[in-house]
């Protein structure tokens, strides 16, 4: 491993760390609960985070998502065909998640984790200026997809951790 790939690996750790944070001791009513009529629920937007990561680092390492590789689409038990990830849910979509347990959404976020960061071990300094997606001018690099998955995951760990505060504050 090297510098680059050491900050990512913590880049992701921080991820980990928020989402257990976030997410451990919640009830179900809290995971499942949207603050507003459109809101995202805790329970969502930790799935959708966890789905974003899983989906990129598995394409970007060539592998079968943990999704389905480990069955976990299987025991979140949701409506929507095995690929899907959340872009572009409906707010019906949305609520089709329901409230998935706190041990759920973070056995699921730490499997994917754990890929990631293995993953992350087979990394060059090199590797992280190659194009992975050449759908866009300029193409996009390995470093740039893997920003921005951090960047897709930090942003989602905070609305919910956004959240817990509101009901944690709301509920003293």
């Amino acid at each position: 491993m090297n510098a680059s790939t050491e900050l990512l690996v913590d880049a992701f750790d921080r991820i980990r760390e928020e989402v257990e944070v976030t997410v451990t001791g919640l009830t179900p009513d809290e995971v499942g609960t949207r603050v507003g009529p459109e809101a995202n629920p805790i329970g969502w937007l930790v799935w959708h985070l966890t789905r974003v990561q899983d989906d990129h680092i598995a394409e970007l390492a060539g592998r079968e998502q943990v999704w389905t590789r480990d069955r976990w689409y299987d025991r979140f038990a949701l409506p929507f065909p095995p690929e899907a990830t959340g872009f572009g849910h409906s707010t019906d979509e949305v609520e089709a998640l329901g409230a998935p347990s706190a041990d759920l959404l973070i056995g699921y976020h730490q499997a994917v984790h754990e890929r990631t960061v293995q993953y992350l071990g087979k990394v060059n300094v090199g590797d992280l200026a190659e194009p992975v997606d050449e759908r866009w001018n300029p193409p996009v690099t390995l470093g740039v997809r893997l920003i921005s998955v951090v960047a897709e995951d930090l942003q989602h760990v905070g609305q919910a951790a956004y959240v817990r505060g509101l009901l944690r504050s709301s509920a003293d």
